[in-house]
């Protein structure tokens, strides 16, 4: 079990890591972020993450999908932003997010890496 503290610290060892928070979607408060730069503020991330989160909900929830979101990739010019909900232990309304550079990081790598981090991650 990784504590909140440890689990940013992996995901800022993730390939091309820009930022990491770990954000509670009920509130849009990021409960802890590491990382960041002036053109990403992790606060306001959070915050505008959490409506792109609820927005998902409300569309599978008005189309009758019985399932769960494994994770939202939303695709920048220079940037990947990943939002993977926590499912596992208490996590419940809380997501990790994760902004990458494109030219440095692996899609397909950091999905990976931050589902074992998900997993590994107690609240």
């Amino acid at each position: 079990m990784a504590s909140m503290d440890v689990s940013l610290k992996e995901m800022m060892t993730i390939d091309g890591a820009v930022g990491a928070a770990i954000v509670d979607h009920g509130s849009g408060m990021a409960l802890g972020t590491l990382g960041g730069s002036k053109d990403l503020d992790l606060q306001v991330a959070a915050a505008g993450n959490t409506e792109v989160v609820k927005a998902k909900l409300r569309t599978m929830d008005s189309l009758g999908l019985k399932d769960s979101i494994e994770d939202i990739l939303i695709t920048l010019g220079g940037q990947y932003h990943i939002i993977r909900p926590i499912t596992g232990r208490g996590g419940k309304g809380l997501f990790l997010y994760l902004a990458l550079d494109r030219a440095r990081g692996n899609l397909a790598m950091a999905r990976h890496q931050l589902r074992i981090i998900e997993e590994k991650l107690e609240v």
